[in-house]
């Protein structure tokens, strides 16, 4: 694993991941997620990612419901979140994610689940401009996305000018200081302030089975403080309304990590310090 500081190579950077995260769309839809076809066939089911987000935004949302609300949820992948979240009863829900193999599955499984959902390929970084003129009630993004973006001014902008007024924006995703943690000891072992790029090999993806199964091994993270994620916000002209800290993550982020089967979560074992393994983040775009 090295360090690298380099930004004059971004362009091939993102080409990398893009083209890491199509193999990983084929190995997540063809068995990594589960059977996608009992998903696709059973309405009632809501992805236990999607659950934990609608606890964060739901106290920020009028009458605490998503339903009849516009939505568009950016780094979608291969769509199971973005269904949940049309499930409960958005509107005029949109998909983005910039990689074309994952939307292909993702607009398959929209198909099947008979799921009226637009998807759009883009870089989350940019979605305004793909999307000129749309605007949306809520903005959502969870879980393992913005390691992949190389900067965050961009991404801010980009949220501000897809909200409508009013409009609230959502993130959930693993906690900064998971970046520079050493993953077997918890020591500080690599940088926490943005501007650090993680470039490493791997053949696998998260999901269990997955090694071996990724031929695009090449991959490039991000390190995004939270200086850096909140001022792209509110110099965007968000404001905050509520960030917070969890004790609990959506998958084996930390090799020591148990699974707790009951809430479906990640935690630290018993004993073991008590460190923030996720965060949230509830913005709003003002009426005028």
């Amino acid at each position: 694993m090295t360090i690298n500081n380099d930004s004059s190579n971004l362009h091939d950077d993102v080409a990398d991941n893009k083209a890491n995260w199509d193999d990983r769309a084929k190995v997540h839809a063809e068995g990594g997620y589960g059977d996608l076809h009992v998903f696709a066939q059973d309405t009632s089911v809501i992805t236990p990612a999607v659950q934990r987000d609608l606890a964060i935004l739901q106290p920020h949302l009028r009458d605490r419901t998503i339903a009849g609300k516009s939505l568009i949820h950016l780094q979608c992948h291969i769509g199971t979140d973005t269904i949940s979240w049309q499930r409960l009863g958005a509107s005029k829900v949109h998909g983005v994610d910039f990689s074309p193999k994952s939307l292909e599955y993702a607009r398959e499984l929209a198909r099947t689940a008979q799921a009226p959902i637009t998807y759009v390929e883009a870089d989350a970084r940019y979605a305004d401009t793909a999307l000129p003129g749309e605007h949306f009630d809520c903005v959502v993004t969870s879980v393992g996305t913005i390691t992949w973006l190389p900067s965050l001014e961009e991404w801010g902008r980009s949220i501000a000018n897809l909200l409508s007024p009013g409009g609230i924006f959502m993130i959930r995703d693993n906690h900064p200081l998971l970046f520079a943690l050493d993953e077997n000891n918890l020591a500080i072992t690599g940088d926490y302030l943005s501007g650090t790029e993680d470039s490493y090999e791997s053949d696998g993806s998260y999901t269990p089975g997955s090694a071996g199964k990724v031929a695009h091994t090449r991959n490039h993270n991000w390190a995004h403080d939270f200086q850096e994620i909140t001022s792209s916000l509110l110099n965007a002209g968000l404001s905050i309304e509520e960030l917070g800290e969890h004790s609990e993550a959506d998958w084996q982020a930390l090799p020591m990590l148990d699974y707790d089967a009951s809430s479906q979560v990640w935690k630290m074992p018993q004993g073991a310090p008590r460190i923030p393994l996720t965060f949230s983040l509830v913005a709003r775009k003002p009426l005028s």
